[in-house]
């Protein structure tokens, strides 16, 4: 059944694909009418005209709508397959949201390693953030993992002064360690210790990471929110048979 869904996903794309590269007459004009509907400001970043029902998709970053040929109307919400539960539209999102894992700056991100580290995932959390702190201890359960942790300041004031002063600890994953499981604080940094916080805010900024905790697996998906262990294993599992297969 997977390979049905995944299949038929793949159909879908392909039928809309040569739009995605080059945007025709047709869909240069659905562009033209839906952009006037817009506040100045908001940029339609691609209009596509897609296999369900004659709706043209509407991309402004990682955000998908839809119209009519005419814009006459604009449609927010899912596109499902009624006949086999298809989400065309998460898989479109899910697609638009997957990043270049070999491309992400690691060193500048904490590194755990567990067993032989072979899996790796990357995530992004705030050392302010109690799902986070939750979900470390989810990470802990796990062996023969790499896990890099991007300290994206984004909940609270004093946020990146936490961060620093991990960053800039003896020991940084055990530092890391002692705050998020045991709210054990790390001493105060050097003023002159320089950090990685503005750089890691600028990317979580750019990928649009919303919120923490965000995983990030090696096939570029991601998954934002705490994960229990069973989903988390999966998609690990997961990335490693995408990654594979191409």
């Amino acid at each position: 059944m997977k390979k049905t869904l995944q299949g038929l996903i793949a159909l879908a794309f392909a039928l809309a694909g040569s739009a995605f590269a080059a945007e025709t007459a047709q869909e240069a004009t659905v562009r033209k009418l839906i952009q006037s509907t817009f506040r100045e400001g908001v940029k339609i970043d691609t209009v596509t005209k897609t296999p369900y029902s004659g709706l043209f998709e509407v991309r402004i970053g990682s955000d998908i709508l839809y119209t009519d040929e005419k814009a006459q109307y604009l449609f927010t919400g899912e596109v499902i397959d009624a006949k086999n539960g298809t989400n065309y539209t998460k898989a479109r999102i899910d697609d638009l949201s997957k990043v270049k894992f070999s491309e992400l700056p690691l060193e500048s991100a904490l590194k755990m390693v567990k067993g032989d580290g072979k899996r790796v995932i990357a995530v992004f959390e705030d050392p302010n953030c109690g799902y986070c702190k939750q979900f470390r201890k989810t990470l802990n359960t796990l062996d023969n993992i790499t896990v890099y942790t991007f300290m994206y300041n984004i909940l609270s004031d004093d946020s990146k002064d936490k961060s620093k002063n991990i960053w800039c600890s003896a020991d940084r994953n055990k530092a890391w360690d002692d705050w998020m499981l045991r709210g054990k604080a790390a001493p105060e940094a050097p003023a002159n210790c320089n950090t990685p916080n503005d750089k890691i805010f600028a990317l979580g900024q750019k990928m649009r990471v919303t919120g923490t905790p965000s995983v990030i697996f090696t096939d570029g998906s991601r998954a934002p929110g705490m994960l229990d262990v069973k989903m988390l294993e999966s998609r690990i599992a997961a990335a490693a048979s995408n990654n594979k297969a191409n």
